[in-house]
Formats: structure tokens, C-alpha cells, sequence
């Protein structure tokens, strides 16, 4: 199963109003492991940035006019997430800009028509019900370290998405307090599906021989070293 973690910083928050995607940066998963394949661009938006984005990711019109226009990358981009489900963080956004950056260099290409989008955020609300679900809550719930996280940056956002991801849907990290998680993901159009866990290879160790002997001795000193006779021999009441 291939998986590609998806993330894109903007201008601004919403594309109606005329804004456009400067990063994006993608992490590729293959059976829910990296394969250290990566897609990363900037991009010129060719308009100004807003001063609060700015803010956040640290990236300025001036910073970005030397950068390809979208439509300049944008065949790199479709090949790296070709045949891929996409992993995003509040999807609707990012898939949102996307699109609208397709539609504006004149391309039939929609991700939400092509790809099926895993949206990490639903997906934690339903696991973590009533917690902050932000990416940096969810790096801290799972120990991962987002230390270098002073500014959003698309790539690095991706590579903490995706050990949250996989934090999220490997196992135990998928039950909360109270309330036992389905282990279902939830995808972009609201649609439950199962995680498929095919490619999980779970390691079983055996006891040899000598450990199993070993494991005996010490029941036998346990047994003479207690006055009632250990319980594990003693039958059911």
C-alpha cells in the first residue's frame, strides 16, 4: 500500500480570497513505512503574503519571487503522488488549495476527484474526543519531537504527520481514555474505512530450551522459598 503524507503552507487562509500555495512538501509511505522519498517545492503566488501567515511559516513575496509558478511543477507533483492515498491534517484546506491552483493553470486535475485523502484530523477527534488536536498537541500526545518546529514548513510538517499517522493507527496509541477507538480512518468526504494493517509484520520470540529451564530453577526457589507452597501449584478453589 502506498501512502503519501501531504502538506501545503499559503498565502493566506482561504483560496477564494485569492490565495495561493507557496510550499508544498509530501513524505512517502510504502506497507506504513518511510521510504525516505520525498516531493518538496516553493513556489511563487505571485501576490503579495499575509502579514499573519507570515507569521507562521516565515516567508515573504520577496523571499518567494524567484520560485517556479505552479504550473511549472506541477508534473513532478502529480508523479510523486500518483497511485497514492494522500494523508493530510484538515484535508479540506490543503486539497481546497490544491485544486484551486489547478483549476488556475487551466488543468482538469482535481485531488479530490483522483485521490482518496485520509484527513488525520477527524480521525484524531474521534480518537481524542474533546483535546486539542493540532499537530503539535498530537506530536506531544505521541513523544514525537517537534523541536524544530519555530515555523510551519510543508516538508517538516509532513514528516511530523507522518509519525503522528503512524503513532495514531499502529496499535495501542489508537485507544483513548474511556472510550475504545474503532481503529477506523475517517477520509476527507466525511466516509469511514478500515486501515488496512495487511503489511504489519508482528514479531513473535520464543523461549529456547535453556531459558525454559532456566524459568524452572527459578519456580523450583520460589516454591521451597515460600512456607505455603507457591499459589501457581495449588488448584483452582
Amino acid at each position: 500500500m502506498r501512502q503519501v503524507v501531504l502538506d501545503t503552507e499559503t498565502t493566506g487562509l482561504d483560496w477564494e480570497h485569492g490565495h495561493r500555495v507557496i510550499e508544498i512538501g509530501c513524505i512517502e509511505l510504502l506497507n506504513r513505512r518511510k521510504t525516505g522519498e520525498s516531493f518538496h517545492c516553493y513556489l511563487n503566488p505571485q501576490r503579495e503574503v499575509d502579514e499573519g501567515a507570515q507569521e507562521v511559516h516565515g516567508l515573504s513575496a520577496q523571499d518567494l519571487a524567484d520560485k517556479p509558478l505552479f504550473v511549472d511543477v506541477v508534473d513532478s507533483f502529480l508523479a510523486f503522488v500518483s497511485n497514492a492515498e494522500l494523508i493530510i491534517h484538515n484535508a479540506s484546506f490543503d486539497v481546497g488549495f490544491l485544486d484551486n491552483e489547478f483549476r488556475l493553470a487551466g488543468l482538469e486535475s482535481r485531488l479530490s476527484i483522483t485521490h482518496e485523502v485520509l484527513d488525520t484530523l477527524p480521525l484524531a477527534r474521534q480518537m481524542h474526543p474533546g483535546q486539542r488536536n493540532s499537530l503539535d498537541a498530537l506530536c506531544k500526545r505521541y513523544g514525537i519531537d517537534n523541536s524544530r518546529r519555530d515555523l510551519h514548513g510543508a516538508l517538516l510538517d509532513a514528516q511530523l504527520l507522518a509519525d503522528v499517522y503512524l503513532g495514531m493507527t499502529g496499535g495501542q496509541g489508537a485507544l483513548s481514555l474511556g472510550e475504545e477507538s474503532t481503529g477506523n480512518a475517517t477520509t476527507a468526504s466525511g466516509q469511514v474505512r478500515k486501515i488496512d494493517r495487511a503489511g504489519l509484520e508482528l514479531v513473535v520470540r520464543r523461549a529456547s530450551a535453556d531459558e525454559l529451564d532456566e524459568h524452572g530453577s527459578q519456580l523450583e526457589l520460589l516454591e521451597k522459598a515460600s512456607s505455603d507452597g507457591a499459589l501457581w501449584n495449588k488448584p483452582e478453589a
